[in-house]
């Protein structure tokens, strides 16, 4: 699934309709300013994907409705990560986010391979 985007919002058209499909000011409000932060210079791409992942998992953003945390996978993976590198990223940021939110992260990521048949 790479794609490697110079900025992985604002050259990720699915993406954008995506965010704007939550509603339009919202979404147009979300691109500009995510746009933004992703396109400072010193952190690569996959980085700052692989950073969002943990993110999600600090915050237990990755169930229900509307959370970002399945495009926040696509985000690592078009920029080269691999799935095994995310688990690791989960496995990592469970010493300090906790084993409950880890544990919670790994079965979401495990619910969505298995829903895109990736498993």
């Amino acid at each position: 699934m790479t794609t490697k985007y110079e900025n992985a919002v604002l050259d990720d058209q699915v993406l954008i309709e995506g965010l704007k499909s939550i509603n339009p000011v919202w979404g147009d409000l979300a691109v500009r300013v995510a746009g933004e932060v992703w396109g400072k210079p010193l952190l690569d791409q996959k980085t700052k994907a692989l950073i969002t992942i943990a993110i999600d998992q600090m915050a237990l953003n990755v169930n229900g409705e509307g959370n970002p945390f399945g495009a926040h996978v696509d985000m690592a993976l078009k920029q080269g990560a691999t799935y095994e590198e995310i688990e690791e990223l989960i496995v990592f940021a469970s010493m300090y986010t906790g084993f409950n939110k880890g544990a919670t992260t790994m079965g979401a990521l495990n619910k969505l391979r298995h829903d895109r048949g990736d498993i």
